[in-house]
């Protein structure tokens, strides 16, 4: 089917649908409907995290469409004020039963905080490590990790993060980030694919869009495919969680993508905080 989602696979063995359906500032109240919504489009990958405060919501979602377990991929976040590891393993556990699943199939930590924690994040890894050899975690990653820290893992860990999630799209494309992560053979997972919207009236990405036929948030979630990443918008409208599962029965040429390409602004296109100085924790 044209519209097939393809898998790309992980360092560790595993798989991951390339399309997900991200739940980020879903009130939990919308949450499960939205991700009914999106499973019954085809979905079969639900991004969440402790902070988004719908866990819960999202395991109801899940449980309600009738799918089996196996068939929907769930990704989780270790929230940013639970780095020690023994906060860690009780976090985690939270998860599990917020979700009220055995197992996620990615488990990241959200952000690495290099000012926090004496700095020490690899502590904080080195925990996840232990959430995969039990199974209670199919994969680990990262999200929100710059080069450094990502060297660092490398230099003082066992097991290479299965991806890392940062903020990408065409007015932030954070190459070198996505750069090491393809020489490392850890894939990127974009957050904020659309930079929450602003990039759907830019009038190249208006332009292509016209000569496609198909709508600004579909060339730019296209572009993100293209590139090879990992993308899933969110979205609480029927018509537009549907319109965004509707990108792969059409291509990109490569005269598009160097134009969306070439939108990038380097950092004063960022929407969200620098990773290296980010250092909140909820209250």
């Amino acid at each position: 089917m044209a519209n097939t989602v393809p898998d790309i696979s992980l360092n560790d063995g595993n798989t991951i649908p390339q399309l997900g359906f991200g739940v980020f500032q879903i009130e939990p109240k919308d949450t499960a409907e939205a991700v009914g919504r999106a499973l019954e489009i085809g979905y079969r990958h639900i991004d969440t995290a402790e902070m988004y405060g719908n866990e819960a919501e999202v395991g109801e979602g899940i449980r309600a469409s009738g799918l089996d377990r196996s068939e929907v991929f769930v990704t989780s976040k270790l929230n940013n004020g639970f780095h020690r590891p023994e906060d860690a393993r009780r976090a985690f556990e939270s998860t599990l039963a917020a979700l009220k699943t055995d197992y996620v199939d990615l488990f990241l930590i959200h952000w690495p905080l290099p000012t926090r924690y004496d700095g020490d994040f690899v502590s904080t890894w080195k925990t996840l490590e232990e959430f995969q050899r039990d199974g209670r975690a199919r994969s680990i990653g990262v999200s929100n990790f710059q080069v450094p820290h990502l060297e660092r893992l490398a230099a003082e860990a066992d097991v290479v993060p299965a991806v890392n999630q940062i903020e990408v799209h065409p007015y932030f494309t954070n190459e070198q980030v996505r750069a090491y992560g393809n020489t490392h053979g850890i894939p990127t997972e974009a957050w904020s694919p659309i930079a929450q919207g602003r990039v759907l009236d830019d009038p190249t990405v208006v332009d292509i869009a016209e000569q496609v036929g198909r709508t600004p948030a579909q060339v730019v979630l296209r572009w993100h495919v293209q590139r090879g990443d990992i993308v899933f918008p969110k979205s609480t409208t029927p018509k537009r969680i549907e319109e965004n599962f509707r990108i792969f029965d059409f291509t990109l040429d490569d005269t598009a993508m160097e134009r969306i390409s070439g939108l990038d602004k380097g950092e004063p296109g960022r929407t969200g905080p620098n990773p290296d100085v980010f250092d909140y924790i909820p209250a």
